[in-house]
């Protein structure tokens, strides 16, 4: 059971026209902002942004990186 729903009406403008999207889970927002994402940074530069913001949901897989004497 979904514990939320998204009712959105996102529009971009890119150079060759644009794209309308209405995403109503997490889900298919998250395939929209990737796709963007994608378009704006490239294949390589958008991986290592989403890498960057999913380091800041591994709050313990950064804890244990920190030797005990820096803690």
């Amino acid at each position: 059971m979904r514990s939320l729903s998204i009712d959105a009406d996102i529009q971009v403008h890119l150079p060759a026209g644009h794209r309308s999207y209405a995403p109503g889970t997490a889900e298919e927002l998250m395939l929209i902002a990737v796709d963007l994402l994608v378009h704006e940074l490239g294949n390589e530069g958008s991986r290592s942004f989403i890498e960057q913001v999913l380091e800041r949901y591994a709050p313990q897989a950064a804890a244990m990186a920190i030797e005990p004497a820096a803690r």
